[in-house]
């Protein structure tokens, strides 16, 4: 098996740039597990092929604004930061670019508002080419920040919270846990009134969920 085999031709027009309303609109993919059929249908159906004590599991992981973008400290220069995960009080791993300026020892700014602003220094250089970081003014990252979006969408919706799920709750995660997006208040409800039983586990999403292939054995990834 090599990772080349799943290579396939997806034309850009059919990527969607902004979601479906209501939520429940969505599209949805049916296999007959008796006949092997595939059907179309819509997340609304669901109840339909639920049976009465069925169980599902949804992540109430939270999406947090982990994109900052910034300039080097007493510069112009633009940076860009992915938080990936806190280490301790102030310190975080990160994906930067450019990377050749985000040495070890740069110090940078983030955020317009000098009330509410990063301030951050790399601390270290990893084989993988994240950084360590220091920053000072973490409190601030909900509002400096932004939530990370896949390369592939390039439009922005008002609306920040139609990219979290509506039962998101534990902050942690740097993608949304996209099956959940689809899911709206009425549609959970009439889960429920089918007789499924809905439980929730907290499952952070992290780099290696979108993180490029680049070994030729995906089992190498």
């Amino acid at each position: 098996m090599k990772t080349s085999d799943f290579d396939y031709f997806l034309p850009k027009e059919l990527i969607a740039q902004t979601p479906v309303e209501p939520r429940d609109h969505s599209r949805l993919l049916l296999v007959n597990r008796e006949s092997g059929d595939i059907l179309d249908g819509y997340f609304y159906d669901l109840p339909n092929h639920i049976r009465k004590g069925d169980v599902l599991v949804f992540n109430d992981s939270r999406v947090v604004p982990a994109r900052l973008y910034g300039k080097l400290k007493d510069s112009e220069n633009a940076i860009e930061l992915l938080l990936l995960s806190r280490l301790k009080q102030g310190n975080w791993r990160a994906l930067v670019k450019p990377g050749r300026r985000m040495r070890t020892g740069a110090k940078f700014v983030v955020g317009q508002d000098t009330r509410k602003i990063v301030l951050g220094e790399v601390l270290e250089e990893e084989k993988s080419g994240a950084r360590i970081v220091n920053l000072e003014g973490e409190e601030n990252i909900n509002d400096v920040g932004v939530l990370p979006l896949p390369p592939y969408i390039r439009e922005r919706v008002p609306d920040a919270e139609r990219y979290q799920t509506i039962y998101s709750k534990e902050e942690g995660s740097i993608a949304a846990p996209t099956a959940g997006l689809h899911f709206t208040g009425r549609l959970m409800k009439r889960l429920q009134e089918k007789g499924a039983e809905i439980v929730f586990v907290t499952l952070h999403v992290g780099w290696d969920s979108f993180r490029p292939l680049t070994s030729e054995n995906p089992l190498k990834h």
